[in-house]
């Protein structure tokens, strides 16, 4: 949509919800949107003066959905939270959440049905394609964008714009870091999608911090998005003398490889990054994982109070375990809930200015963010020990 004509809707939009307002009509369906499509409006509270809009984004559909719906839900609980204690600033938080369907036209799509509904920041994307998408539009509107699993390095190339998680190449140097440092392997192979962002930006920051401190990297191979028979990749790696096999992947494909390893009768440990979780769901035989160490902000067992209030509250609600991306949404809304308190405004810049000013507690960690956007908080990994997860440190 042109910028100007967006604009100039928007401000109609805004009129006309003002003389609504003023003459006490009752306003339409302002709710948030649930994975099954219907409305769902949290705290119970509805669209007002009183009222901080909070945008979130995220596929419910298609392949990545998992990613989409857990972040609906946790941004949900931190709403809920918040506004069961008063709010912020006085005001009542309401969560409007689209889906994206993890595409980057179908993002800025629902962008537009966000700002059309009044957001005073984003919390979104969830994955890195729509997240790039919507920065451009995010910057020229002023309004804060906070993705809180985004990990490609443009989805952070505004100053209006932060994430939770960490990026694709740190998580591959600390992984390969943790190869070397911790576990002693020297040989590795690595097998990634070239055709995805995050799993190249990840392979390659891998690669050369493993060469870098004197490991060598004995098989790379690379598969494209829809593959499903990997024994090409395989076939290499288990001829390569690899004592390590390192995929950058998310967990639909990691499941393919390691059923088909297995079958192969290929036995190697594996590490990770955060697209590893959620694998076991998709395993018959957790067996075929067991030692396999991956980079996580986030486990459901770890014994932490906040963490334990957090996953009880998750399963009462929707009747399931959150997983990494419901927590990094999770602490998302409390970032900016901090932000606003520090700014003492709702009004977008002042939340973006303070967003370098304000710490967080939050379940993946105690974080404060630079400049460029980033979080500074330590990683963690957790090692799949007889089909759960075991939470470590990289420290």
């Amino acid at each position: 949509m042109n910028q100007f004509l967006k604009k100039v809707l928007s401000l109609g939009l805004a009129s006309a919800m003002l003389a609504t307002a003023l003459s006490g009509c009752a306003g339409g369906d302002n709710g948030s949107s649930t994975p099954d499509g219907s409305s769902d409006s949290g705290s119970g509270s509805t669209a007002s003066a009183e009222t901080f809009k909070l945008g979130g984004m995220g596929p419910l559909t298609g392949a990545n959905a998992s990613y989409g719906i857990s972040v609906n839900q946790g941004a949900q609980i931190a709403v809920d939270e918040i506004n069961a204690a008063g709010g912020v600033l006085g005001q009542q938080i309401e969560l409007f959440f689209q889906d994206d369907e993890s595409d980057a036209e179908t993002a800025m799509s629902a962008y537009n049905k966000l700002m059309d509904n009044g957001i005073q920041a984003l919390l979104g994307a969830t994955t890195s394609g729509p997240t790039i998408a919507l920065t451009d539009l995010t910057h020229e509107d002023g309004i804060l964008q906070l993705t809180p699993s985004g990990s490609a390095i443009e989805c952070t190339q505004y100053d209006n714009c932060f994430r939770i998680c960490f990026t694709d190449p740190l998580q591959g140097v600390t992984m390969a870091d943790y190869a070397i440092d911790t576990l002693g392997y020297q040989n590795a192979a690595v097998i990634y999608d070239v055709s995805n962002d995050y799993s190249t930006g990840m392979a390659e920051a891998f690669i050369e911090e493993f060469e870098a401190k004197g490991g060598t990297i004995v098989a790379n191979e690379s598969f494209t998005k829809g593959d499903v028979d990997f024994n090409t990749q395989l076939t290499s790696v288990s001829s390569s003398g690899a004592d390590v096999l390192f995929l950058p992947i998310y967990y639909q494909d990691v499941a393919f490889i390691v059923g088909q390893a297995d079958r192969m009768g290929l036995d190697i440990p594996y590490l990770g990054g955060d697209g590893w979780d959620g694998v076991l769901g998709q395993l018959e035989d957790a067996s075929v994982v067991e030692g396999a160490i991956f980079l996580t902000p986030f486990a459901a067992n770890d014994p932490a109070e906040n963490v334990q209030n957090f996953v009880k509250a998750y399963q009462e609600k929707y009747n399931a375990v959150p997983d990494q991306f419901a927590a990094d949404a999770y602490d998302g809304v409390y970032v900016i809930k901090a932000a606003i308190e520090k700014a003492g405004s709702t009004e977008p810049q002042a939340i973006i200015d303070a967003m370098t000013e304000i710490s967080v507690s939050g379940l993946t960690g105690d974080m404060t963010f630079d400049e460029s956007g980033e979080p500074n908080k330590a990683a963690k990994v957790v090692e799949i020990v007889n089909g759960e997860y075991e939470v470590k440190t990289t420290e």
